[in-house]
């Protein structure tokens, strides 16, 4: 089973499900069946600090990834952590559906490049 849990801590509404959804639908393309995904839903300032404190730039972004297992193989019967998706609905706007995917194939240990690309275009929904 795949478990999303979602932190909305943006100060903006915003469809929670439709984001589960989304989540589960790129996770399920990708062949991951069961894990646990954690999706915080940030204000500018936070991503910002985030951005800055692991990667070093001082600017909002739109999305971040914290993986944790992704695809790597664990014993039996521990679960899958697949890590964490932090996203800015004030940055995103309404197109929040492209950078949560490309988020959520960080996790699963894409990096930039054509093959990413590719993959986000495939799963444009």
């Amino acid at each position: 089973m795949l478990t999303v849990e979602v932190d909305n801590r943006s100060g903006e509404e915003f469809d929670e499900g439709a984001a589960v959804d989304v989540a589960r639908f790129v996770l399920r393309a990708e062949g991951v069946e069961e894990g646990e995904l954690g999706l915080a839903l940030v204000a500018p300032h936070e991503i910002r600090a985030l951005k800055r404190e692991y990667l070093g730039l001082d600017v909002e972004t739109d999305v971040l990834s914290f993986p944790i297992d992704g695809r790597n193989e664990l014993p039996a019967g521990l679960p899958r952590a697949l890590g964490d998706v932090v996203l800015c609905p004030q940055v995103t706007g309404e197109a929040w559906r492209g950078p949560l995917t490309h988020g959520l194939l960080h996790l699963l240990g894409y990096d930039h490049g054509e093959l990413m690309e590719r993959r986000e275009r495939e799963l444009a929904r």
